[in-house]
C-alpha cells in the first residue's frame, strides 16, 4: 500500500537530516532497513498499534531537550560484581568500561566488527529485526537498523562467572542516540545482560538475541532517573529447541518511553518469559507492546506487566500470543494490570490471542483497579501509617513481576529501587 502524503513528508524530513554510517559488513542490511522503513513510513497516530501513544516527539527531526537529573542516589547494579560496558550520550566510553574479556563470552564493538569481515554479526544484524515487521510494522526498529552509529555484539560461548553490565550515560540535553545491539547464544550457553541508565534526551535502541538449542539468556533492565527523557527500545529475539529467554524491565520516571519485544519460539520446549514493571507519577507515560509467535511444540510464554499510576500517569499494554498452525501443546500465559492510585491516571490495554493450533492451553487477563480500601483499612488498624501501608500494597501488587527476575540477587535490588521510589515520593 503506498504512503498517504502526510507520513511519506514526516519520513522524509526525518532521514534528511540523518546519514547512514559507513559500515562496511553491515551496509547491506542498513540498506534494506532503510529501503523498509522508506516503504512503511514512520509511525503515526492514526497506526493501530500506535493509537494509544502519540509518536511526535519520537520521530521529529530533532529531540525535545531533557534536562539532566542528579541525586545521591548510586545507579543500580552498582553494587554488583560485573562487566562494565558505558556508553556517554550513544558512543562507547572505553576509559569508563571494563576489559572487555571474560571467559565464557566475545565482546566486540559495533564499530569494529563493521570493519571486519566474516564476523559471525553480519548473519544476525538487522536480521531479526527484518523478521520482526511481519504482520505489524516496526518503523523505529527499521530506523535503528539504518542509523545506528554504535552498540556491541556479545557471543556467549559458555558460562561466564558474572553479568554483562550495559550502561548508558546523558551528560548533553539535546542528545540523540540510536545504538545496536547483537547478541547470539552458542548451545548449551548461559549468561546474565543488564541494562541501565537514561542514555539520550532520546534513546532508540535496539538489540537482536538469537538464542541457539539449550541455550538460556536472562536480561534485566532499568530505565529511570532522568525524567525529561524518551525512549523506544525494540527487543528480536528468536529462540531455539529447549533454550531459555527470561527478559524483566524497571521503569520509573520518564515522560514518554515505549519498550516494544517481538519473541519468535522456533524449537520445541522453548520457554520465554516477558515481564515489567512501571511506576509513574505526572507527566508519565509508558507503553509495553509485546509480540510472541509460537512455531514449534511445547513451548511456554509468560507475559506479566503490572503498572502503578498516580497525578495524571498514563500505562500502555498491548500484548499478543501468536500460535502458529502445528505448534500443539502450547502454553501461553498473559497477564496486565494496573493500579490507579488517584482518578486522574489512565490505563489502556489490548490483550490478543491469535490460535491457530487445536491443542494449546493460552489465556490472557486484564484489569485496572483503585487500592483495596479493606486492605489498606487492616493494615492501618495494626498500626501502619497510611502512606506506608499504601507502599506496602504497591510492592505487594508489583510482586509477581519481580518473581519473574530468577536471580534472588537481582530481584532484592529492583525491589529496593522500587521501595525507595516510593519512599520519596510520600506525601
Amino acid at each position: 500500500m503506498a504512503l498517504d502524503d502526510t507520513k511519506r513528508s514526516a519520513t522524509e524530513t526525518r532521514l534528511a537530516a540523518m546519514v547512514v554510517p559507513d559500515v562496511g559488513c553491515t551496509a547491506r542490511a542498513r540498506q534494506e532497513a532503510l529501503a523498509r522503513l522508506r516503504a512503511m513510513g514512520l509511525p503515526h497516530r492514526r497506526d493501530e498499534y500506535w493509537k494509544f501513544t502519540r509518536p511526535d516527539t519520537l520521530v521529529q527531526p530533532a529531540p525535545p531537550r531533557a534536562a539532566l537529573f542528579a541525586d545521591d542516589e548510586a545507579p543500580v547494579f552498582d553494587s554488583f560484581e560485573r562487566l562494565k560496558i558505558v556508553f556517554v550520550d550513544g558512543l562507547f566510553a572505553p576509559h569508563l568500561s571494563d576489559d572487555l574479556a571474560l571467559e565464557g563470552i566475545e565482546i566486540d564493538r559495533l564499530e569494529d566488527v563493521c570493519c571486519t569481515s566474516d564476523h559471525w554479526a553480519e548473519d544476525v544484524y538487522g536480521t531479526l529485526e527484518a523478521a520482526g515487521q511481519v504482520p505489524v510494522e516496526r518503523p523505529l526498529a527499521a530506523l535503528n537498523t539504518a542509523f545506528a552509529g554504535d552498540g556491541v555484539t556479545i557471543r556467549v560461548t559458555g558460562r561466564p562467572s558474572k553479568p554483562i553490565n550495559l550502561i548508558y550515560t546523558h551528560e548533553a540535553t539535546d542528545s540523540d542516540v540510536f545504538l545496536h545491539h547483537v547478541v547470539r547464544v552458542e548451545p548449551g550457553a548461559e549468561a546474565t545482560i543488564l541494562e541501565n541508565g537514561p542514555a539520550a534526551a532520546r534513546f532508540n535502541n535496539c538489540m537482536e538475541i538469537d538464542i541457539a538449542d539449550t541455550g538460556r539468556l536472562h536480561l534485566v533492565r532499568a530505565q529511570g532517573r532522568d525524567h525529561e527523557r524518551r525512549a523506544v527500545t525494540n527487543l528480536f529475539a528468536r529462540l531455539g529447541r529447549e533454550s531459555v529467554f527470561k527478559c524483566f524491565t524497571l521503569t520509573a520516571n520518564g515522560v514518554l518511553t515505549r519498550n516494544e519485544c517481538v519473541v519468535t519460539l522456533t524449537g520445541d520446549d522453548a520457554i520465554v518469559h516477558v515481564a515489567g514493571a512501571a511506576v509513574g507519577d505526572g507527566d508519565f507515560h509508558h507503553d509495553d507492546t509485546v509480540f510472541i509467535t509460537h512455531d514449534a511444540e511445547r513451548c511456554e510464554s509468560r507475559q506479566v506487566f503490572k503498572k502503578v499510576l498516580r497525578n495524571g500517569a498514563i500505562g500502555v499494554f498491548q500484548g499478543k500470543i501468536l500460535v502458529k498452525p502445528g505448534a500443539q501443546k502450547t502454553d501461553g500465559y498473559q497477564i496486565s494490570q494496573a493500579l490507579l492510585l488517584d482518578g486522574d491516571s489512565q490505563f489502556l490495554a489490548k490483550p490478543e490471542l491469535e490460535i491457530y493450533a487445536d491443542d494449546v492451553a493460552c489465556s490472557h487477563g486484564s484489569t485496572s483497579g483503585a487500592i483495596d480500601e479493606d486492605a489498606l483499612y487492616y493494615l492501618r488498624a495494626r498500626g501502619i501509617p497510611r502512606q506506608i501501608a499504601t507502599d506496602l500494597m504497591v510492592l505487594s501488587f508489583l510482586a509477581e513481576a519481580m518473581e519473574e527476575i530468577e536471580a534472588e540477587d537481582l530481584r532484592d535490588e529492583i525491589t529496593a529501587r522500587v521501595a525507595g521510589w516510593l519512599e520519596r515520593r510520600r506525601g
